[in-house]
């Protein structure tokens, strides 16, 4: 097994406390794409919402998390000693599996996958934010 990302949140206090701490960042990723994309005033203040601040900084959230990444046969091994909810996406007859994990919320998600790890990576960082972290965080 092997790690992608660093964040792993213990509570809702600290997934909180990340999330706040990420918005000044997303602010500025967004103003220099607006640059590198050649926004002048108006076109940058018709277009750069709230909600395109507020995606940006989901997705800075998500990409931080930490994913494990093992095989099918280690995965459904630690799954059988998980007390909650575990939801997988994908095929069952695949040989590889990226899972997040949010105990204190006792609750995980997965992604199996043959190929493609960094898709499969991907997918799971969108998923588990918005099935674990979304509604806490924003409210939705």
């Amino acid at each position: 097994m092997h790690v992608e990302g660093e964040f792993e949140p213990e509570s809702w206090t600290d997934a909180r406390e990340r999330y706040e701490v990420l918005a000044p960042a997303a602010q500025t990723v967004v103003r220099e794409i607006a640059r590198a994309m050649s926004f002048d005033r108006e076109e940058y203040d018709r277009r750069v919402t709230a909600d395109v601040v507020e995606t940006a900084r989901q997705a800075l959230f998500a990409s931080l998390l930490a994913v494990r990444v093992d095989s099918m046969a280690a995965f459904e091994e630690w799954r059988e000693d998980q007390p909650y909810d575990v939801r997988v996406v994908g095929s069952d007859n695949v040989d590889r599996v990226a899972f997040h994990d949010a105990q204190f919320a006792e609750t995980a998600v997965a992604a199996t996958f043959q190929n493609e790890p960094e898709a499969a990576i991907g997918t799971l960082r969108r998923m588990a934010f918005n099935r674990i972290y979304r509604e806490e965080l924003c409210g939705e």
